[in-house]
């Protein structure tokens, strides 16, 4: 029986000889139904007219991305650490070029996810390589594809040494990032997927409850996303699609994207000089 894959957000959904009526995550507010309805597709299905393309973003950080393009589009991350591998947000597709391409790069030994738009095939992911899977409590609920390699957390887990993945909230409750101290040599980086969305305005970034519904979030979450994320020392940031990564002082533009996004909340005028923003 295959994994059924939601054409709309890319999720793969449990094994069943027939797909579900509805997808779950598209039919909430966050996201969308496409506009021929509700669309399905399937792992082998999408090999054929399909194929991920690896590719180093930095020392031992590498971008795993389908081309052409599928359903949200986004690109996962792949962190090496001399403690283990560690899969950052993920993919729709895992075909035999990748599979051997991360074999050769060390396996991964655990999977993060920032929330559920970016679940795409982790189950896929997780059995090809005996890798743990972290998912919040908070998120539980959406998850479309259960797995013995699903680990539950709080707030905090270190899925190897070194790597600390946060429960952030605003996009969904359960929103999360991932510190890598050691990246941008050594200065830190912070992978966010779009739970704090690095924009085209470099150096900037920004934060809503529903992207594709351009619905925004309350100053109390904003601020909220801010704090915990001021607390980890980062210069980096990598969002969630090719090209999307705030280059350096990734720490002060969180810090003054939130101050932004709130004064536009309040009427005020938005932080820096006229004209930006």
């Amino acid at each position: 029986m295959p994994a059924w894959i939601c054409a709309t957000c890319g999720v793969q959904h449990a094994d069943a000889a027939r797909p579900p009526s509805r997808c779950a995550i598209c039919d909430d507010e966050r996201q969308y139904v496409g506009k021929d309805g509700q669309q399905w597709t399937t792992m082998s299905e999408l090999g054929k007219t399909h194929e991920v393309v690896v590719a180093e973003e930095e020392t031992d950080l590498f971008g795993l991305g389908v081309e052409p393009s599928v359903a949200i589009g986004q690109r996962a991350l792949l962190v090496r650490t001399e403690a283990g591998n560690v899969l950052w947000d993920c993919i729709p597709l895992l075909d035999d070029g990748s599979y051997r391409r991360l074999v050769d790069l060390g396996g991964v030994a655990a999977v993060c996810l920032s929330h559920p738009h970016f679940y795409g095939a982790y189950v896929e992911f997780a059995e090809a390589f005996g890798a743990r899977v972290f998912i919040p409590r908070a998120d539980l609920d959406w998850i479309r594809r259960p797995s013995a390699h699903v680990e539950v957390f709080d707030d905090e887990a270190e899925p190897v040494p070194g790597l600390t993945l946060a429960r952030i909230g605003g996009h969904f409750d359960g929103a999360a990032v991932l510190h890598w101290p050691a990246g941008s040599a050594g200065r830190g980086v912070l992978l966010t997927g779009d739970t704090v969305q690095v924009v085209p305005d470099q150096g900037w970034v920004s934060f809503m409850w529903s992207y594709p519904n351009l619905i925004p979030l309350d100053e109390r979450t904003v601020r909220d996303i801010a704090e915990r994320v001021g607390r980890f020392r980062f210069d980096r940031i990598y969002g969630g699609w090719w090209g999307r990564v705030v280059v350096d002082d990734g720490a002060a533009a969180v810090r003054r994207s939130a101050e932004r996004y709130v004064e536009r909340l309040n009427g005020q005028r938005p932080f820096g000089t006229p004209g930006e923003g």
